[in-house]
């Protein structure tokens, strides 16, 4: 049977509005051609015929949205042709939602099996029934199942059974409306939109970890959008009307709490970027509240594992909190602790640390490195090493694995223990990868070069889990020995969890000792032949991390290949750039002004210092340790970006190409000398040093 509504646009403007925002509208076109139906296919009519109960979004006669549940025993909704529903029950008359639910009225449905996390969506029009009522079928569809709880369900009375308790009319949410909502792990949200010759009126389920809903103290509730199927319902009617409904349910006693009021969708704002998994926010007034205690029949527990995956890989206020307060010591030392330390290898030795001051992680990005800062025995000032992060960002502790070789890292391994405070600044690092990608990645580590490459394959692996959607890698990581060769299993456990997007290629230079199909898949090094006889025939981005000469040999490999520089990203080890050959195609980039050859006065702010800089002088950083200042700095190459600083005046000129971003008024101190003036503004350089 075909439907009696006009034929509209599958998404309205406030669906396409956020579609196009996050990127994906084309891609929703097309998907939204093929999964939403004007009727319900045969096993969506077989689900609704099994259920104990649906949820029921209605408009009330001013516009208010309304959310409710409608209960029965197993079979009380029935699908006579495949754009009908009728349901066997009639909504209690103390639910406020009873009265959208009646003849003509536009309705949304949501069928969902809590023990299973199987639901359904459905909107359309109420009609006349010999018994309770009808649903006439206006869009159908399947639903994201991954953020609802497993619970078990169970019959405290015949559903049959009007409500006879209080229906409370809350001015406000009091103490235990408050109590309900800070332990709720799900929700349930009505919306509507009104489009050219109807309403359509939506009802869906939001779920996350215990206590995901924040309360503020007037009651506006705030509440993390997760990945979903990007189909945007919910919000796009947001969007259009700033109207919602609100349903909690108390599982154990039975207990509903219902809202009515004005919501508002958030898509910038620091909270997001510190709530783990939240791609937006939307907040919500309650204007009206209705607290029916003990109106359901059924009741649900929870399973003996009930947690969905994916609600366990987001974040909570708490934590998002501490991000913020973290973010305000962004530019500080700060005292991190170590918690853990771990022999990845022979040679390499992993330290986690977690903050010591109360504040949270900073988040940092895939690839990055932590500056840290400490003193060694016998030295009377400390000094600054870059290590890279081998977490990813989701892990919620900062690992450093440290191969041990020179000063420094043989005093973290010889000497620092669990419980030890190590001083760090931010994360940095312009050496990053984007899991959302589709391109396939390929990862090429040598040696020590491994760090960077797990955090990236965590975050890639992580991400794809979360949105069920792994970007195609391939890890290639060349040790010399399988002693030396560090994390193994922790690979093997990334590979097992990837479906089967991620392909790992070990290679040693030396397999004594080693059993080829188990312990490697290639002897040698990594080279232009290894790359050819591993990967498909593809178009790929490629990460380069390792000593020196082998990020210089695979880089110039690729390169002989035409491979983009573009699609090159690389990370040199120790005092030592990549040198790259830019594509003959590239935009040229604006030619580095040349150095002053004449004496320029440096006024040094934070320290109130001066100095006359010549062309003798070498840096800007030469010249302050000269005058007497001690600049923090690291490598001295401009690569890890720790000198970093304001210029307040004048302008410089880098002797090397920086190897980190740089905002306009910021200068690597290390590689900057003052340049050629141009006009009387540049007669004299101010550093914020």
């Amino acid at each position: 049977m075909t439907s009696n509504f006009t034929k509209l646009p599958v998404w309205h403007e406030g669906e396409r509005f956020i579609q196009e925002k996050v990127g994906v509208a084309e891609r929703m076109a097309s998907v939204g051609q093929r999964v939403i139906r004007d009727y319900m296919p045969d096993q969506h009519r077989e689900f609704y015929a099994k259920l104990p109960f649906i949820v029921l979004g209605s408009v009330d006669e001013a516009g208010a949205p309304w959310a409710t549940f409608l209960e029965g025993r197993s079979g009380f909704i029935t699908s006579p042709d495949a754009t009908t529903l009728e349901v066997d029950a009639s909504a209690d008359p103390t639910d406020p939602a009873a009265s959208g639910l009646a003849p003509c009225k536009p309705i949304g449905l949501l069928g969902i099996e809590m023990h299973t996390r199987r639901r359904n969506r459905m909107n359309g029009v109420v009609g006349e029934a010999s018994h309770g009522f009808r649903i006439d079928v206006d869009q159908s569809f399947g639903n994201c199942p991954r953020y609802i709880q497993l619970r078990d369900f169970s019959y405290a009375r015949d559903p049959g059974t009007l409500y006879a308790g209080a229906v409370e009319a809350l001015s406000a949410l009091d103490a235990a409306s408050r109590a309900m909502i800070a332990g709720a792990d799900s929700f349930f949200v009505a919306s509507y939109a009104d489009r050219d010759d109807r309403r359509q009126v939506d009802v869906s389920h939001r779920g996350g970890k215990a206590g995901f809903v924040r309360i503020a103290d007037d009651g506006t509730l705030t509440i993390p959008d997760f990945d979903g199927n990007l189909f945007f319902n919910t919000l796009g009617n947001i969007l259009l009307n700033g109207k919602a409904g609100l349903l909690f349910v108390d599982y154990a006693s039975g207990d509903v709490l219902q809202m009515t009021g004005t919501t508002e969708v958030i898509f910038d704002s620091p909270e997001i970027a510190a709530f783990q998994g939240t791609e937006r926010l939307w907040t919500f007034t309650p204007q009206t509240i209705v607290r029916r205690r003990g109106a359901l029949a059924l009741r649900w527990a929870m399973q003996a594992e009930p947690w969905s995956p994916s609600s366990l890989m987001t974040g909570d206020w708490d934590e998002a909190a501490n991000r913020l307060r973290a973010a305000e010591l962004s530019t500080r030392w700060r005292p991190l602790k170590v918690t853990k330390i771990v022999d990845e290898s022979s040679s390499i030795r992993s330290f986690h640390l977690q903050p010591g001051d109360g504040a949270g992680l900073l988040p940092h990005q895939a690839g990055q490195h932590l500056p840290i800062r400490l003193t060694l025995p016998g030295d009377d000032k400390p000094v600054i090493r870059n290590y890279t992060l081998s977490a990813a960002p989701s892990d919620g502790v900062y690992r450093l694995s440290i191969k041990r070789e020179g000063a420094v890292s043989r005093h973290l391994h010889d000497s620092v223990r669990v419980d030890d405070v190590i001083e760090a600044r931010a994360p940095a690092g312009d050496f990053t990868i984007d899991a959302r990608e589709t391109r396939p990645a390929v990862l090429l580590a040598g040696g020590v070069g491994i760090t960077p490459m797990l955090a990236m394959l965590r975050h890639v692996v992580y991400e794809g889990v979360r949105k069920q959607r792994v970007r195609p890698t391939y890890l290639f990581h060349a040790a010399r020995t399988k002693a030396e060769r560090p994390f193994g299993p922790e690979l093997a456990t990334l590979v097992e969890n990837s479906f089967s997007t991620v392909k790992l290629i070990r290679v040693l230079s030396d397999p004594t000792d080693a059993a080829e199909g188990i312990d490697y898949e290639a002897a040698g090094r990594i080279d232009m032949a290894l790359l050819t006889r591993f990967l498909p025939f593809n178009d790929y981005d490629f990460y380069l991390c390792g000593p020196p000469a082998f990020t210089q040999a695979l880089y110039d490999g690729l390169r002989s290949l035409n491979i983009a520089d573009a699609r090159i990203h690389a990370e040199a080890f120790g005092p030592s750039s990549l040198v790259r050959t830019p594509d003959v195609t590239a935009s040229a980039q604006a030619p580095q002004r040349p150095a002053s050859t004449k004496p320029v006065p440096v006024a040094f702010m934070a320290s109130a210092k001066e100095a006359r800089w010549t062309p003798a002088s070498g840096t800007l950083l030469d010249l302050a340790e000269a005058r007497g200042l001690s600049p923090e700095f690291s490598c001295r190459e401009g690569t890890c970006g720790t000198c970093k600083t304001k210029l307040l005046r004048g302008a410089v000129t880098h002797i090397r190409q920086p190897g980190v971003s740089l905002a306009d008024d910021e200068v690597l101190i290390c590689s900057a000398v003052p340049a050629e003036q141009q006009s009387v503004d540049e007669d004299r350089i101010q550093l914020e040093v």
